[in-house]
């Protein structure tokens, strides 16, 4: 019990085992608010990209895609194995193609994109595809219907330009002395759909007039506004290219996608390319995300010698993914050397409080304290200087987490620019995500290093001779 009082009385008037318990308090602080950031930030990479991947892909290796999706799906569904795991299938075809459009002041602009042609309802089953729309994400269904406003004004135009070459036609015959010529047939032209990414069609800045500096979408592809595109088909891979009309965005909060995605139909675009029933690869969602390297060697197994890569989601972006793994684990490193340094300054204070102590751990082994026993002063101590500093260090950081865009908000008030610029990461808020290992993992840390390095001084005690100790008294 005495062990017990003199730490409490050591912990409490000792002003030096303050600067202990702050250094090991921020530095389970920090830990606690990167590990949670770096967590939310990898989390939702990881489920934009599984979402926009699915969780098998088959692949053809060449840009002319593959034939026959429908008859490959329907082996994949005889195959027991196989139909008992798939939840859904989804067909796409993917190409390089360029974007054409005009700014609001009729400067022409052109883009290098990623077409790619959809089934919106078999993708809807897939995932990660309806819930991105700006406009439908609550639909029932994805479609690239265009507006029937804007459906009307081009049935409008072609009539308008149909009546006006009937005229002229009229007109040419009348003074040739010909008779009036047949009715040329009502065949109205309305252009297909397309969803563009949401930063091709727009860009991010402060709104000037908010004193906040908050940040502002604007638009420079309106929604019903008329597009190119252009990319290659048949065989020869010649230049083809249609118009389209913007019918919504996608916003996958990842500039890389956004600024490069455009989708089409799918049907429309293997006419437009000449490659008809030929897609580019199948995305499969599974029943059970464990079964998925099992389900990709039987699909391997399946086609042998048709030219095809199958893979999962994490296998596709596995560099990707592992610089983050390895970006973290180097950052906690870095991080916990800060704790390190807190542990010698318990190291530190230990010495001098032995140095100052030595007639008082005299006395107590005068009095018939043992050498383990004052050893467990001196390592209780230090977990104690540990233990109250992890539990203050945790709640600073589980605070810090859950207010940390509040955090980054007053803070660019007060320097008058954005730590969490959204203009360049494309979120909206910092994500975060507090797991609770990692937080029993850092305090359990904390209080490892305060016991390691009090051990020492400890030792030194324990072994001090009590007529040494007390011979100048």
């Amino acid at each position: 019990m005495y062990k017990l009082l003199l730490c409490w009385r050591y912990l409490l008037t000792r002003y030096l085992a303050l600067a202990c318990i702050i250094s090991v308090m921020l530095g389970v602080a920090t830990l606690i608010v990167v590990n949670s950031v770096m967590s939310g930030f990898s989390t939702k990479l990881r489920d934009r990209l599984h979402g926009l991947l699915s969780d098998v892909v088959i692949e053809a290796n060449s840009l002319e895609g593959f034939s026959g999706p429908a008859e490959k799906m329907a082996k994949i569904r005889s195959v027991p194995y196989l139909n008992e795991r798939i939840q859904a299938m989804s067909a796409t075809m993917e190409v390089f193609a360029m974007l054409q459009f005009r700014y609001p002041n009729g400067e022409r602009v052109t883009r290098m994109v990623k077409l790619i042609g959809i089934d919106p309802k078999s993708r809807d089953q897939v995932g990660g595809f309806k819930e991105h729309l700006v406009y439908q994400k609550k639909n029932a269904e994805a479609s690239f219907a265009i507006p029937q406003d804007v459906k009307e004004k081009y049935e409008n135009d072609h009539l308008r330009l149909i009546w006006k070459a009937r005229a002229e036609q009229r007109e040419v015959r009348d003074e040739e002395g010909r008779p009036p010529p047949e009715p040329t047939p009502l065949r109205v032209t309305v252009p297909c759909g397309v969803i563009v990414g949401n930063l091709l069609a727009s860009y991010r800045e402060k709104d000037p007039d908010d004193p906040a500096g908050n940040i502002i979408t604007r638009y420079l592809l309106t929604k019903g506004q008329e597009v190119i595109l252009t990319t290659v088909g048949g065989q020869k891979l010649a230049p083809v290219y249609d118009n389209f009309v913007v019918v919504d965005y996608f916003e996958s909060e990842m500039s890389e996608y956004d600024s490069q995605y455009v989708f089409v139909p799918l049907d429309y675009l293997q006419r437009l390319r000449a490659m008809p029933d030929r897609v580019s690869s199948i995305q499969i969602k599974l029943k059970n995300y464990q079964d998925a390297k099992d389900v990709v060697e039987t699909l391997k197994m399946l086609f042998p010698f048709e030219g095809l890569s199958m893979a999962t989601w994490e296998q596709k972006q596995g560099p990707l993914l592992h610089a983050i793994a390895i970006e973290k684990g180097i950052l906690n490193v870095l991080l916990f050397l800060i704790i390190g340094v807190a542990g010698f300054g318990i190291l530190a204070i230990f010495t001098m409080i032995v140095a100052e102590k030595t007639r008082d751990i005299g006395i107590l082994k005068a009095l018939g304290a043992s050498n383990w026993g004052v050893l467990k002063i001196f390592v209780t101590y230090g977990l104690l200087l540990g233990v109250v500093g992890a539990w203050l260090g945790t709640l600073l950081g589980v605070s810090l987490t859950n207010n940390i865009n509040k955090v980054e908000n007053f803070l660019s008030r007060l320097t008058g620019s954005h730590i969490f610029d959204p203009g360049v990461y494309y979120f909206n808020e910092i994500p975060t995500d507090i797991q609770v290992w990692m937080v029993v993992g850092v305090n359990l840390g904390a209080v490892g290093i305060a016991v390691l390095f009090s051990v020492l001084p400890a030792l030194r005690a324990a072994l001090l001779h009590p007529v040494r100790a007390l011979r100048y008294e």
